[in-house]
């Protein structure tokens, strides 16, 4: 819970997670291993140098202090003090304060050390990575000493850090070139799950690992069976089919033999069981045996309308928001569209078909005017077979409660969903068929 907030930031895809996963140590130990570096490198190599350096100075301070007057400091200086490597003057006037680069972190180290041990020490000046400028306050007048940055600081000290950085892109690429390949074969898999969700097949072979090679295999195993089950369903169904249309032909050829008045009511109720079975056969059918093509689902909503309109329904065309064409079963669509249609025309008297395309998704959504159905019955209402009659009008006709169950079938066998609610516009059902869209549309 303490890190919930941080989910969100997170990466959602399985290459950047495992990037962040592969990255996160690397870029942690070289930040630590920097941290004890410059501690370790910088500031107690920085503070030994300077020690040693600074017996040198005390050194020079104590003969120009010693000495009579300046003339017999400046001659003994030259005398006896050039084997030091300093160079050293006397100057009119001393800076008033430091100059070092706030960057110059063992310029920062060395400037600590000597304020401590020197306290004649009016002014340091690191003008650069090459050289070292001291002004000192002495009894003969100020002092300004000059030597080789080197003397009190380690030379190419970057070295340690570029080699560090380096060797850990490098082994990051390597990383992420072996990562990578046993990701793919798990992208794969997931590619062809999502495909066969949406009722494609797409080619699949396990690779990779031997637990993803052994999920591999049991999904073909799953995807095989699902498919055998779908075909001797589908055979069994059409023969049962073909079945009870022979009996119900020989029924309607009876009837039309009897007087009008005593056969309508058998009549009815033959072409209620012929319209229960063709219902019935395109529930179990579903969206299974049409191959998607490329559609303007913006065409397929307006012929959809106008067929509607045709029929005498008032149904119109709400707001279409954008383009393209996306891969879709037009005539399973077509079917759950009309299906949804049908029942808002069915129920209420007008009807509202509107249409939201973006890159990620396709959205159907019908509005009516009608009743509606309550929160707490709307999944029993696409269950198969369910007719919700205290919730819906049914003077104006009945279904065989089949619709709202093939077009739900539909929804699922493209990938996407169906969702009920309350129509804020028409105050009666709302419709909503979304569907993902794949790279491909």
């Amino acid at each position: 819970m303490f890190f919930s907030w941080l989910k969100r930031y997170l990466p959602k895809g399985l290459y950047w997670r495992a990037a962040l996963i592969l990255l996160l140590p690397i870029i942690l130990l070289q930040i630590v291993v920097s941290v004890a570096f410059i501690q370790r490198y910088f500031e107690d190599v920085t503070t030994q140098m300077t020690a040693n350096m600074l017996r040198e100075l005390n050194l020079v301070l104590r003969v120009i202090d010693s000495a009579p007057d300046q003339n017999s400091a400046r001659s003994t200086i030259f005398q006896d003090l050039t084997e030091l490597g300093l160079g050293i003057k006397f100057v009119d006037e001393n800076p008033s304060s430091d100059q070092i680069r706030w960057f110059d972190f063992s310029g920062l180290v060395f400037t600590r050390t000597l304020r401590q041990e020197l306290p004649n020490l009016q002014a340091i000046t690191l003008p650069d990575n090459r050289e070292v400028i001291l002004n000192f306050e002495t009894t003969h007048g100020p002092v300004q000493m000059q030597f080789e940055r080197s003397r009190v600081s380690a030379t190419n000290p970057h070295q340690l850090l570029v080699i560090m950085v380096l060797f850990g892109a490098l082994m990051t690429i390597i990383a992420y070139l072996y990562l990578r390949n046993q990701l793919r074969s798990i992208t794969a898999l997931a590619d062809a799950a999502q495909a066969f969700g949406r009722g494609r097949n797409v080619t699949y072979e396990p690779r990779g690992a031997l637990e993803i090679r052994a999920a591999g295999q049991a999904f073909l195993d799953m995807r095989d069976r699902i498919q055998r089950h779908m075909e001797q369903r589908t055979l069994m169904l059409s023969g049962v089919s073909h079945d009870l249309r022979t009996p119900l032909t020989r029924l309607k050829l009876g009837l039309s033999f009897i007087e009008h008045n005593e056969a309508e009511p058998l009549l009815q109720d033959v072409e209620a069981m012929e319209r229960l079975i063709d219902e019935f056969l395109s529930f179990i059918k579903g969206a299974k045996e049409e191959e998607p093509e490329l559609i303007d689902p913006k065409n397929l909503v307006e012929t959809v309308v106008t067929d509607a309109q045709r029929l005498g329904f008032d149904v119109n065309i709400g707001e279409i928001n954008g383009r393209g064409e996306v891969h879709l079963r037009a005539g399973a669509f077509r079917r759950a569209l009309e299906n949804l249609i049908s029942n808002g025309v069915r129920y209420g008297s007008r009807v509202e078909v509107s249409l939201e395309v973006t890159d990620k998704s396709l959205l159907f959504r019908i509005e009516d005017n009608g009743p509606g159905i309550p929160k707490e019955r709307r999944e029993e209402a696409v269950a198969p077979f369910t007719r919700l009659d205290p919730s819906r009008n049914q003077d104006k006709g009945s279904g065989v409660g089949l619709g709202l169950a093939i077009t739900r079938e539909i929804a699922y066998g493209n990938g996407g969903i169906l969702e009920l609610s309350k129509s804020q516009r028409l105050g009666g059902l709302q419709a909503d068929i979304l569907v993902q869209r794949d790279s491909n549309g």
